[in-house]
Order: structure tokens, then C-alpha cells, then sequence
């Protein structure tokens, strides 16, 4: 009895040597996904690599979960998840095994052994996205533009930017849902670059809401044209509107560009996805 007991006690000790967790970073073209969370009735990244991971660790795999959700058409060059499974495997076979299963709009771009205890989530402390706005229309890049043929002013563009800035209460820039019990953000680092035919809203916070990033690069496209100004904008904080709700830009041109975990510094500058 004794010896069937140190037998199935090893059998486990080895099974948790086996099990790891894996930080992956992740980048995708979100076009023909309904986004990153994954859904009952819809095509989504985080089922496509769940998918994947399935058919490379078979009944190994236990879970993967992601740094933030996108929404549908909104790509990333940074998204973070943590997988959670059992294998012998070294993180670079990991990262061919999964991407060979993939379908080519998504990419593992590293994986990393990560502390059992890391949460893909949880554990950031800060993200970062950038708004691509073309000032021509283009044949090849339009996945990844919002085109805009009005002329917009950068200056009056980087001071609405600037009046986004700092800890307040975006509800303006949300939809109402249970599963955001504060509407609160700060709002790290927010601001308008000019690369030629390319416009970009860069943009870092602890967190976003859902469709916040959007509503807010329509709402500093607004100022740009000259429709909007510091003092309105202000207002949007003083009492929600529906103002931002209408013009939310379209996800074509929205990327998460990076999720920031203890110990890295921020970047406040940033670079084409594409260019044009």
C-alpha cells in the first residue's frame, strides 16, 4: 500500500514538473475576426490559438487567457496571453508548433517560460494602443487605415489629445455593461504624430474601456476638422454625452501595440504599422 502510494505521489510531482505556463506575445490582422475574446457564434484570435493549441498538446492544454480584448477588425502587433499546459517542450518548438496550426493573419511571435503565478491580465500595468489615420486613399493598406480626406489641423488635434489626458471618468467613451464596474482610467500618455501621408493617435493607459480607444480618436479627428475643442471636450467629463458615441472611428485603423508588465519601461513614442 505504502509503495502504490510514493507511485502515484511521483506520478503526479512529475506531472506538475510538466505542466508550465507560457507567456506568448502575439500579433494579428483582426479584419475577418469578431474580435479577440472568444465567442459561442463568432470567428475570434483567442479561439483560433486555443484551437491550435489544442491540436499540438492534445489533452495537455489547460488554458489561455489574454492580456485585453480587442473588438472586431482591431488588430495587434502586441497582444500578451499566458498558456497554461502540460508539456516537455522547449518554448521555440512551442512557438513553431503553435504557429504551424495557425492561419496566417495570426502570428506567436515569441513565447517565453513565465512564473506559475503570472496573469496575462491581471499582472499588467499598462497598455498601449495607436490609431492609424492615412491622409490618401491607398490600395494596400486600407485593412489597416481610417482614410480621411478632410484636411485636419495636428496642432488643434494634439491639444484635444491633451485634454484626454489623466485619471477621469470616461463613461462618455463607453457603453454601459456590468462587466466595467468603474468607468474611471488614467489616462497615461495621449498624443497626435505626424508621418507624412500617415496620422497616428498613440495613446497609453493602465486600461481601456471597450471602444474607448475609438471614440476617442473620433473625437480628437473632430477637433482636427475644427468641430470640437478643448472646452467640449472637457464637457464630456463634466457629464456623459452621446457625442463620442457618434464618432466612434471605424476598427481598421486601431492596433494594440504593446501590454507593459513589471519592471519595463513605457514608451511614449511609437512607428508606423505599415507604411504608406
Amino acid at each position: 500500500m505504502r509503495q502504490m502510494f510514493r507511485v502515484s505521489a511521483l506520478i503526479i510531482f512529475v506531472s506538475l514538473l510538466n505542466m508550465g505556463r507560457f507567456k506568448l506575445t502575439i500579433e494579428y490582422d483582426g479584419s475577418r475576426y469578431d474580435g479577440w475574446q472568444i465567442q459561442k457564434n463568432g470567428r475570434t484570435v483567442q479561439g483560433e490559438v486555443m484551437g491550435a493549441c489544442r491540436n499540438l498538446f492534445g489533452d495537455g492544454f489547460s488554458d489561455l487567457f489574454g492580456a485585453g480584448r480587442t473588438d472586431s477588425g482591431v488588430h495587434a502587433t502586441g497582444q500578451v496571453a499566458h498558456l497554461e499546459a502540460e508539456t516537455d517542450m522547449l518554448p521555440l518548438r512551442i512557438k513553431y508548433g503553435i504557429n504551424d496550426r495557425l492561419p496566417q493573419d495570426i502570428s506567436i511571435v515569441n513565447v517565453a517560460i513565465a512564473h506559475p503565478g503570472f496573469h496575462a491580465r491581471k499582472d499588467a500595468r499598462a497598455r498601449s494602443y495607436v490609431y492609424q489615420i492615412s491622409r490618401r486613399r491607398t490600395a494596400f493598406g486600407k485593412k489597416y487605415v481610417w482614410w480621411i480626406k478632410d484636411q485636419l489641423d495636428i496642432d488643434l488635434m494634439n491639444r484635444a489629445a491633451k485634454a484626454l489626458r489623466g485619471f477621469k471618468d470616461f463613461c462618455s467613451f463607453t457603453d454601459n455593461s456590468e462587466e466595467q464596474p468603474s468607468t474611471k482610467v488614467e489616462l497615461i500618455h495621449c498624443a497626435v504624430y505626424d508621418f507624412d501621408d500617415l496620422l497616428l493617435i498613440h495613446t497609453v493607459a493602465s486600461h481601456f474601456l471597450h471602444k474607448q480607444v475609438r471614440r476617442m480618436a473620433g473625437v480628437i479627428v473632430e477637433a482636427g476638422r475644427g468641430k470640437l475643442n478643448s472646452g467640449d471636450i472637457a464637457g464630456f467629463f463634466r457629464t456623459k454625452s452621446d457625442v463620442p458615441a457618434k464618432l466612434t472611428a471605424p476598427p481598421s485603423g486601431l492596433f494594440l501595440e504593446k501590454v507593459y508588465y513589471r519592471n519595463e519601461d513605457i514608451t511614449f513614442s511609437t512607428q508606423p504599422v505599415i507604411n504608406l
